[in-house]
């Protein structure tokens, strides 16, 4: 066997051996699927998954009913019940429940968009590029022709159409959506319940979230006709059975050269995490200290603490050196199969060493980078505010709560401190203290701040010469950062911020010409099949997590209070329900950012839940994929209905998802 050959063959087994995979439509591993799991998928079973499901609020949905009822997670649509509530109702407290249309509430400003129809355009695409003109010119005649097509097929079809760039442009493919505009809300809990241990429980596993909501698209003033909806299952899911799910995953970077692993597993994510972590300290430290500064910090410690559980999540999935390991020997089969490819060769082959080169000489810059440039004081409201006014940026908004000036005055206190850690080499450090202490300077400037006010920040964006000058504490310290932040910026993209965008589309190109649609493309938050199984783990903890939660865990936390506080109905209504009744479940879905809202069908094609987050363990999932630990968690359909039957009584709901009130 030739030795290219060989190679290829060697790198295309490997995604077998796991549930791996963010699938096309058009490009489903039917094949793998039926060897593995003996189940013909065939293409009416991912047809009517695709025109049944739907893209929402940042998210993912699908159609239950034939008269637009739709299911997607109550996270996903809090703006909407924040935007109802007044004086009198609480929506996202208290949730939501319409008992008839007639009092079903409109969500305005929400659409649900549903693929009705994708087409390959790689030709057209890449034949606008004339043989042999300049990259910019070819890139500049390449989005002309997207250009163009959507806007025929838009014109033709009267739908939104988009053209997607795939495997980094080895191809284009145009998707055609079928959007509706006029939601309404039906059902949403409690947020108590719908976000059960809040950021505390977050990413982690057992959970005990009823994150649903239930939405009906409308036209023309009418319930809309969706007659590719999915049907509710009757039995719910028992460990290792086969599920599938849709939703519109956030862009992943599988194609990350272990160089870059190892950068952000001993650079980059380690100096994020350290900074985060500092600062939950000192919130924790100051919400201590009465209720009064609990109720100011909980917002702002919360934001943090999704931040933080984010990265350090990336960075325990990165310090485990199976995950590297498994990359390293991955990426050097790709590389003997370009270099062994008569097409390709020693040249491409270089792109890897050329990654490598171009991070270690970045890593000493990357603290600075972080500090005044990338995501500069951590936390605070009023310099974010400051430097997209400085910038130009301003999107102001008259509803932007005030910020607290004991914590806004903390956290400068401790960004200016870090910023002494960089000296006047990467900051103007002596300007900014101007002699005092960083808490004395901090008070200074904040104090002298008029940001808080919607009129101030008004006047300051709409006149950029007059921000520059202004007097405002906050401001002047974002113009003494703006330089020495633009000029880092600058810097990040000459040695790695180009290199790495080539790099990854050259390998996303590479791995394109070897395997063609055999291989998946990166996700590109666009919809994306997954397969997997309902199936436990054991946690990093070694301990061992049940495939499936019930209803039994929402009252086992001690007193009921805080963050695992189940709503005054859910307590009182405890005896009636079954607490054996599955209420999440987690299985082997490659799922990522933007899924949460995702349908999980079974074999059968029928509803068996649905998405609303990821375990702890498939955070490293953006940059590989591993099916040992990495879980997509799900609110089970039996949850459900026990939940709308026994606490909600909401009859009306449940016949129509075709279940009926008895069970």
């Amino acid at each position: 066997m030739p030795r290219s050959c060989a190679s290829f063959l060697l790198v295309l087994a490997l995604p077998l051996a796991a549930d791996e995979g963010t699938w096309l439509l058009n490009q489903f591993p039917t094949d793998a699927v039926k060897q593995k799991y003996n189940f013909d998928v065939t293409g009416q079973f991912l047809d009517n998954l695709r025109v049944a499901s739907v893209r929402i609020g940042g998210g993912s949905g699908a159609f239950v009913s034939s008269t637009g009822l739709l299911l997607t997670n109550q996270h996903l649509i809090t703006g909407c019940l924040t935007r109802l509530s007044d004086k009198q109702h609480d929506y996202l407290k208290d949730g939501f429940y319409a008992s008839s249309q007639q009092s079903e509430a409109p969500c305005d400003g929400l659409e649900a968009k549903v693929l009705a129809g994708m087409e390959d355009v790689t030709k057209q695409v890449k034949g606008a590029a004339k043989d042999g003109a300049p990259a910019a010119q070819a890139l500049q005649q390449r989005n002309a022709a997207i250009a163009k097509i959507e806007q025929d097929c838009a014109g033709k079809t009267r739908d939104k159409c988009s053209v997607v760039k795939l495997f980094s442009g080895g191809r284009y493919d145009l998707y055609q959506y079928k959007t509706y505009t006029d939601l309404r809300l039906v059902f949403a809990p409690e947020n108590d319940l719908a976000f059960f241990g809040r950021t505390r429980d977050s990413i982690t596993y057992l959970r005990y979230g009823l994150d649903i909501a239930f939405l009906r698209a409308y036209e023309n003033g009418k319930p809309a006709d969706t007659p590719h909806f999915l049907k509710w299952s009757s039995e719910g899911v028992k460990d290792n059975d086969l599920v599938f799910s849709l939703g519109n995953p956030a862009p992943t970077m599988r194609g990350a050269t272990s160089a870059q692993l190892t950068f952000y597993r001993d650079t980059q994510l380690p100096i994020a995490v350290s900074r985060l972590q500092s600062r939950i300290k000192t919130l924790g430290d100051y919400a201590s200290q009465s209720p009064q500064n609990l109720q100011a910090a909980e917002p702002v410690l919360s934001s943090i603490l999704t931040s933080y559980k984010a990265d350090a999540g990336l960075l325990i999935g990165l310090r485990d050196d199976r995950l590297v390991a498994r990359k390293t020997n991955f990426e050097g089969k790709i590389r003997r199969a370009v270099l062994a490819d008569p097409k390709l060769g020693a040249d491409a082959n270089k792109v890897w060493d050329d990654v490598s080169t171009a991070y270690k000489n970045w890593a000493p810059s990357e603290k600075p980078y972080q500090i005044v440039e990338e995501l500069p004081a951590p936390g605070s409201r009023l310099f974010r505010i400051a430097r997209q006014i400085v910038r130009g940026e301003s999107s102001d908004s008259a509803d932007i709560p005030p910020s607290n000036e004991a914590i806004e005055i903390t956290l400068i206190t401790e960004y200016l401190d870090e910023l002494k850690t960089l000296g006047d080499k990467d900051a103007p450090v002596k300007a900014i203290l101007n002699g005092k202490s960083s808490k004395e300077a901090a008070e200074a400037l904040v104090k002298s701040s008029k940001l808080n006010d919607p009129t101030e920040r008004r006047n300051l964006a709409a006149n950029h010469d007059a921000a520059l000058k202004s007097e405002d504490g906050m401001i002047r310290l974002a113009v003494m950062l703006d330089e020495p932040g633009r000029r880092l910026r600058k810097k990040h993209e000459e040695i790695i911020g180009s290199l790495e965008t080539s790099a990854a589309e050259k390998i996303a190109q590479y791995r394109f010409k070897l395997f063609g649609t055999s291989d998946y493309p990166d996700a590109t938050g666009t919809p994306r099949i997954k397969f997997g199984v309902v199936k436990g783990y054991i946690d990093r903890a070694d301990v061992a997590m049940p495939a499936q939660s019930t209803f039994g865990g929402l009252y086992y936390r001690r007193d009921n209070q805080g963050p695992n506080q189940v709503p005054q109905g859910g307590v009182d209504l405890k005896a009636s329900l079954n607490l054996s009744v599955p209420l999440d479940f987690v299985s082997t879905c490659d799922i990522g950012g933007g899924d949460p809202g995702s349908p999980t069908v079974n074999r059968n094609g029928e509803l068996v839940g649905i998405t609303f987050d990821g375990n702890l363990e498939s955070l490293p999932d953006v940059y590989l994929y591993s099916d040992e630990q990495a879980r997509a968690v799900q609110v089970s359909v039996e949850g459900i209905v026990e939940a709308l039957q026994k606490v909600y009584q909401s009859t009306g709901l449940l016949q129509e998802l075709e279940r009926g009130a008895g069970r």
